[in-house]
């Protein structure tokens, strides 16, 4: 097991691996840009490393930075969180030629997986099921418009090197396939340096569901059940649950011994994330997250496993020492993301946090690095918190929530806790009745 690890990273997610860290009894090094020198994670940590200014391309993307301070403080390995450089193939490949361990998957399957494509290909050949599309990048506008002939509109463009929703555009006839074709193109170069799009079947009312997987050195790989991922806006998760409130456990075993049939002759190792839209009882594989995922917590409540400490025993070349049949699921988890955001716009809104106070008492958990006086810096993601409940039920779940979400105290800036609370009291989400397009509909109706 290793002695010291460096974790790659800031905010909640630092804290999170630094608790694991430090109940395996292993010694921390916590790297932070001069905006977070008074960070929780680097409080906590026994060494911190500034590895520079604010902005993140020189600080928390600075591969020699990171790198010479775990040279310098002898660390053994780097776990990388979620974000930054987590998905990064040259980073992991560069970490272990320097003698490091990267907790993680190896740097092939996050280069196989990183680029959509090429997921989707090596999926479909392990009999992983897909959304009807093309077979891979699209060489032109005619190409695509032979391929949405194929599949009926509406379709979906989408960028191959894409994520957070950028570089997809929805076109509902052939007038509009055009428009769709050149802006998620431009759109993939800008944010990705890579303009190459591929098409999918557009699925009007589908949820988005994702398999939480485990695997280790020697072959074997188990699921944790399924979460559901469907409340977004603009592709970016604000809220999910553990399990799926459509899903019978007969489905979540069928997809699960897919996926982990699939990934076993892959030969995949660490924690990842298959994800899939679900309609119609029929599962399709979108892409694949390989690493840990900030909806982690509610996985970890339902299944009472640390995936963090699974994945530094894995990296440190420790078999998982169980089989699929010895994981259970114990009641219902919900997770609610809060940014600093306004509530109807999702405006960021940095600042400083004049009072925090979380809740607490059975079942509530909070993943925070927050305090009163921290200042919300405006350089990185507006997340500051995850709220999680567990409990027996999915309505005492909900309940639980409600009164979680009256007892945080976050004063001093913007926060999405009200949406949440609304979310909470809605009919339709207490019925469980909801898509991925569920949220932008609900926020249109309340503003």
């Amino acid at each position: 097991m290793f002695s010291k690890i460096l974790i790659a990273n800031r905010g909640e997610i630092a804290l999170r691996v630094l608790r694991a860290c430090r109940e395996m009894g292993i010694r921390t090094v916590a790297v932070h840009s001069t905006a977070d020198a008074d960070a929780m994670h680097v409080r906590l940590a026994d060494e911190a490393v500034c590895i520079g200014p604010p902005a993140a391309r020189e600080s928390y993307l600075n591969v020699a930075a990171i790198l010479s301070a775990a040279t310098i403080t002898g660390a053994e390995a780097i776990h990388p969180g979620y974000g930054f450089l987590s998905e990064n193939a040259d980073f992991a490949e560069t970490v272990e030629a320097h003698g490091l361990a990267f907790i993680g998957p190896t740097a092939e399957h996050i280069r196989t997986m990183g680029d959509k494509i090429t997921a989707k290909t090596t999926m479909e050949a392990l009999g992983v099921p897909l959304v009807p599309g093309s077979d891979g990048e699209l060489a032109n506008i005619d190409e695509a418009r032979d391929v949405a002939a194929r599949v009926g509109y509406p379709v979906l463009i989408k960028a191959a090197a894409g994520g957070g929703g950028r570089g997809m555009k929805v076109a509902h006839s052939e007038d509009e396939l055009a428009e769709a074709w050149s802006v998620a193109r431009t759109e993939a170069l800008a944010a990705f340096g890579n303009d190459a799009v591929y098409l999918e079947k557009y699925l009007d009312r589908p949820r988005h569901i994702e398999l939480q997987i485990l695997g280790d050195m020697y072959g074997n790989v188990v699921h944790f059940g399924e979460r559901d991922c469907s409340l977004q806006r603009r592709h970016q998760k604000l809220l999910e649950e553990a399990g799926s409130p459509v899903l019978s456990a007969e489905e979540r075993d069928a997809i699960g011994a897919t996926a982990t049939a699939a990934l076993s002759k892959m030969g995949y190792r660490n924690a990842g994330t298959l994800e899939f839209l679900y309609q119609d009882g029929q599962f399709c594989f979108i892409e694949m997250n390989t690493r840990l995922q900030v909806e982690h917590p509610v996985t970890e409540m339902v299944s009472d496993v640390d995936l963090v400490r699974e994945q530094i025993r894995i990296a440190a070349g420790e078999k998982l020492g169980y089989g699929q049949s010895d994981i259970t699921f114990s009641g219902h988890a919900i997770e609610c993301r809060i940014n600093a955001e306004d509530p109807d716009t999702f405006i960021p809104c940095p600042g400083t946090v004049d009072v925090f106070h979380a809740p607490g008492g059975l079942g509530v958990r909070v993943d925070s690095a927050l305090y009163s006086g921290y200042r919300v810096p405006p350089f990185y993601d507006s997340m500051i918190a995850k709220l999680i409940v567990h409990a027996p039920t999915r309505a005492a779940a909900i309940a639980r929530m409600q009164r979680a979400l009256d007892e945080i105290v976050v004063e001093g800036v913007k926060t999405v806790i009200p949406l949440h609370r609304r979310i909470l009291a809605d009919p339709e989400f207490q019925r469980g009745d909801y898509t991925i397009h569920w949220l932008e509909n609900f926020t249109a109706r309340n503003i």
